[in-house]
């Protein structure tokens, strides 16, 4: 189940314009390379992979809360309508 949601969340989240902060990640990451050694400039790199990596998965696992909330609200509304149970949008009689 967990798979369908990620593809999901792949088709539908649209990633925020951020040319801004990459500019400036950019920049930041030319200076790094200019003032450490390459060991250095490894270890930086990869706790940067990590934090993107955390934040990946982060906005994945909201999204499929939030999907799953969102079903639960559906389930529910649909369930139930002011104290009663609700009736179908269409029935067989209706497509005669």
């Amino acid at each position: 189940m967990n798979e369908l949601l990620k593809a999901l969340y792949d088709n539908f989240y649209e990633k925020l314009p951020a040319a801004e902060i990459k500019a400036e990640i950019e920049e930041c990451h030319q200076v790094l390379i200019d003032r450490l050694e390459k060991p250095e400039r490894r270890l930086v790199l990869h706790i940067i992979d990590c934090k993107d990596q955390i934040a990946e998965d982060l906005s994945i696992d909201s999204f499929i809360a939030g999907f799953r909330l969102a079903m639960r609200l559906s389930q529910e509304l649909n369930m139930y309508d002011e104290g009663r149970p609700t009736r179908p949008v269409w029935s067989e009689e209706d497509a005669l």
